[in-house]
């Protein structure tokens, strides 16, 4: 057991927080070839497999007015063959070598990984840059994935008790950006809406090689990577990009309330979110720390109050980007709390309870002990996601590199962490978690003709 996690089980002092204060660095090498791909490499020897990802930098915020859905739609289409490998024939390759893959769309991009064994490299770069430049867009695929688009909406949001909550629900009542604010999961007349030329027009645009990262990590030789990199994509034609859209959010200045009918639900459900400061701020990394001291762990503030001391639910969940960390998101953000309750317990009364563990770290200086478990607390986070097997590393140095044209910025989060004072916690506490920077959200079940609660 490494000493983050004994620190956290037998429930971490000051001193056991700062004894051990070594720096993991990541290896990183990155580039760019002559058509505008990046690339990141990331030697890790210790086990006999590497992870391919190829990031491309299109999400949900920036897809086309009246396509709603239509980035979600297109990661479907990305697995429905190209040029060399049909209809599902890249992910029975991968089934074929011992391997696994996903894809995912995100708020500001669509991702492809593939974790295989480290002699297959060469067969997967080759295969990724296949469906990069003849990627099969028809008719009929377009078609068929439309349906499946359309009824994993049906499944996932409008059948499914708490549907979407609070993930796809919170964005919309909390931002007034559309690109921010749109229904991201996508809209059924919109996603029927989509014709071939625009499926066409969008893989030429956003899945150009400018557009895109690829990520290798695992166990292989740089040299070899960097040339089967440069022999399978550098073919592929360049495509200029439209001018991004701004996706900024403008300061909120006053508390928001919203409230939802669920016909489906049986008990209610209250969510509240806070704008984010913008990344790689001090502020960014003070919250950091302050999600892990209110809401991660059974240790966490807004735990101890709502489920141990206050009774009022049985858990709490959220954070920042709940479709995936705080580190893999470009634009604006929301930290956000959810829980689900019984009708007995009000909506007010929760947040009463809430706002005053909230209010405290407003107006008094965080101790150093409850600092230095944050810090501890942050640190595993982040060395879990470095350290998963499903492509945890490549997410941070594709995102790093899409975003900011810096991989090796992932090498200096954990002292970005370290810098944060109490004061700085105080003062981001002041101005984030403030009321007006707010947004409540209410899931109210729908009454039957008898009186109960659900349909």
């Amino acid at each position: 057991m490494t000493w983050w996690r004994i620190c956290a089980v037998i429930g971490l002092s000051a001193s056991c927080a700062t004894a051990q204060t070594s720096k993991f660095t990541i290896p990183v090498t990155s580039g760019t070839i002559a058509n505008g791909l990046r690339y990141v490499l990331s030697q890790d020897h210790t086990t006999p497999i590497v992870t391919i990802a190829v990031y491309y930098h299109i999400g949900f915020r920036i897809e086309p007015r009246d396509r709603t859905g239509f980035a979600h739609l297109f990661e479907h289409l990305m697995f429905q063959g190209s040029q060399n490998l049909g209809k599902l024939e890249f992910v029975q390759l991968v089934h074929s070598n011992g391997g696994s893959l996903n894809g995912s769309t995100r708020f500001d991009f669509t991702n492809y990984y593939e974790v295989v064994p480290s002699n297959t490299l060469q067969t997967f770069l080759w295969a990724e840059a296949d469906r990069m430049r003849s990627l099969a867009i028809t008719q009929e695929n377009l078609t068929n994935q439309q349906g499946v688009v359309k009824s994993e909406v049906r499944v996932n949001v409008l059948n499914q008790p708490y549907g979407g909550f609070p993930w796809l629900d919170m964005p919309q009542y909390a931002n007034t950006n559309w690109y921010n604010a749109h229904n991201f999961y996508g809209d059924l007349r919109d996603i029927d809406a989509a014709t071939l030329a625009d499926a066409q027009a969008f893989h030429k645009t956003y899945y150009s090689p400018r557009n895109a990262v690829v990520v290798v990590t695992g166990d292989f030789v740089e040299s070899q990577a960097k040339a089967w990199i440069e022999q399978y994509f550098s073919t592929i034609p360049d495509s200029p990009l439209p001018p991004r859209p701004d996706i900024k959010e403008p300061p909120q200045q006053k508390e928001i309330r919203a409230s939802k009918t669920d016909s489906l639900a049986n008990r209610p459900a209250l969510a509240f979110a806070y704008h984010m400061p913008p990344r790689n701020t001090p502020e960014y990394f003070a919250m950091g720390l302050i999600d892990q001291i209110l809401l991660q762990g059974h240790d966490a503030r807004l735990y101890q109050a709502l489920v141990q001391r206050g009774g009022v639910t049985g858990d709490v969940s959220g954070g920042i980007n709940l479709l995936g960390n705080m580190f893999d998101y470009e634009g604006s953000m929301l930290w956000e709390v959810s829980l689900f309750h019984d009708a007995k317990h009000s909506p007010d009364e929760i947040l009463r309870l809430a706002d005053a563990v909230i209010d405290s770290l407003r107006t008094v200086p965080v101790d150093a002990a409850t600092l230095a478990r944050a810090r501890v607390k942050e640190r595993a986070a982040l060395y879990d996601i470095l350290g998963g097997q499903e492509g945890g590393r490549a997410d941070l140095l594709a995102c790093y590199a899409l975003f900011d044209n810096n991989a090796s910025y992932v090498n200096s989060l954990e002292s970005q962490f370290q810098n944060v004072t109490p004061a700085v916690i105080l003062e981001t506490a002041k101005e984030y978690l403030r009321p007006t920077n707010r947004t409540v959200l209410t899931i109210v079940p729908r009454k039957n003709a008898n009186g109960a609660v659900g349909k």
